[in-house]
Parts: structure tokens; sequence; C-alpha cells
């Protein structure tokens, strides 16, 4: 079976470490990073992941936008949105935008660790 790609897609730093540590013990999934909407977009294009993990607060391109675009690119990736904010209107244009799961921060990491293996498996 091919491993697995998924991108995290976050400005914090501290974040995307975090979700690398808790995915590289996968040795079935391939993790890639971008800080910002306009670096997701040049993994995309070049990767092909089957899941982004994306934050919805970014400077400069923000979650939604992204969404947005991926929706024009036609990707097959499946994505969960991440936030530190409870907006709900935001949360559900992400869903309305593809977006099939959603995780406020701070997260439970075994949680969003189950939900990105259940997205990854169908």
């Amino acid at each position: 079976m091919s491993p697995k790609k998924v991108l995290v897609v976050d400005d914090q730093y501290g974040i995307r470490l975090l979700l690398k540590e808790v995915f590289s013990k996968d040795t079935n999934i391939i993790i890639y990073q971008a800080s910002n909407g306009k670096q997701a977009l040049e993994v995309i294009q070049h990767e092909k992941p089957d899941l982004i993990l994306l934050d919805m607060k970014m400077p400069g391109m923000d979650g939604i936008e992204l969404l947005r675009r991926l929706k024009r690119l036609n990707t097959r990736a499946k994505v969960i949105m991440m936030t530190a904010y409870g907006e709900l209107d935001m949360v559900e244009e992400a869903s309305e935008l593809g977006a099939s799961a959603h995780f406020t921060k701070p997260f439970d990491i075994e949680e969003l660790r189950s939900e990105v293996m259940k997205q990854l498996v169908s």
C-alpha cells in the first residue's frame, strides 16, 4: 500500500512540529508542511496530498480562501479545518466548501489523529 500524504498548513511552527511528530510514528504517512496558503498551494500542486490539515486563520490567504482555491483546482484531498476561534460562520462556510471536519485549538491530539486515520481510509 502506498503511503498517504498529509499536508499540515498552519502559520504556527509549534503546531506544524507537533502534528509532524504525531504522524511521523506511522510509517504509512508522509507529512508535508506549509506556513501559509501560498506555500500550501505549491505543495498541493506538486505532491497531491490525500488530506490537508488546514488552519482557518493565517496571515495573507486564510483557510477559507485556500479552500475556495482547492475547489477550483478540483483536488481530491480531504480537508480538516483547525481553528483557535469558535467562529461558527467560518466553520459553516468551510463545511460548505468541502471541509469534512473541524477541530478547535487546543484540540485533543488523539481525537485529531483518529479523525485523520478515519479520513485516510475512507
